[in-house]
Order: C-alpha cells, then structure tokens, then sequence
C-alpha cells in the first residue's frame, strides 16, 4: 500500500519518529514504543525505509510494542521469548531497563523489589 505523508499524522506515529530521530542521534540505543495495533503496517514502512532493526510484540487486541534500535540490543530482547513485559523475570526486566536506558539506580531498586516479591510468592506457594 502506498502511503502519503497526511497518514503519519497521528500522535502514535509522530512519537514513533521523535524516537527513531533520537535513537539515530546516538540519544538512545534501544527504544520500546507502545502504539496503537491498527498503525502497525505504517509503522514498520518508517522504520524499514530508515533502515532500522526492530521486533514487534502484542500487548493486546488494541496496542503493539515496537522495540527498535541496535541490533545487539534487538537480539537480547528477543532471546526474552515472546511474552509480555509482565511476565519477564527480575532479571530480564532489569537487563530491559538499563537498555532503554533507564535510571540505573531505580532498576536496582525495582530488581530488588521484584525479587523480593518472587521469595514471597515462591514461600506462600510451599505452604
């Protein structure tokens, strides 16, 4: 299908091009976009023109994850599986945050926590 610029007016979309400007000026090595399901097709003809790397995930029947950016960074997320974010273990969720660059000392903070929450369940699971 061939699309005009009029079609990448939506705010999903907008997003989607700040983040690829941003992650082509070296701000970002990896990005997680989270947009609406029915502008998937545009989104991957933006980020197959600009030659980008980048791994699609269901959120549900409405949303799409787009994780793109280096492809070093694009092959761990993958080595996750293909399971929603809230499923991925402390460990995967940690590794996750510090490649979007998150604060390094609040994913320790939330490792932790998550950790924690996992002895708890794995002690009342026994019980």
């Amino acid at each position: 299908m061939k699309y005009t610029c009029q079609d990448f007016r939506s705010a999903d979309l907008q997003i989607l091009i700040h983040h690829i400007y941003e992650y082509k000026k070296g701000i970002r090595n990896l990005v997680l976009h989270t947009m609406n399901k029915d502008e998937q097709d545009k989104a991957e003809v933006l980020l197959k023109q600009r030659g980008m790397h980048y791994l699609i995930r269901i959120v549900n029947n409405e949303k799409i994850n787009i994780f793109f950016g280096n492809p070093d960074c694009i092959q761990v997320v993958e080595s996750f599986g293909n399971k929603s974010l809230s499923a991925f273990t402390p460990e995967q969720d940690f590794i996750l945050g510090i490649m979007l660059g998150y604060d390094r000392n609040q994913q320790c903070l939330r490792y932790l926590s998550r950790k924690k929450k996992g002895k708890e369940k794995e002690f009342l699971s026994c019980a």
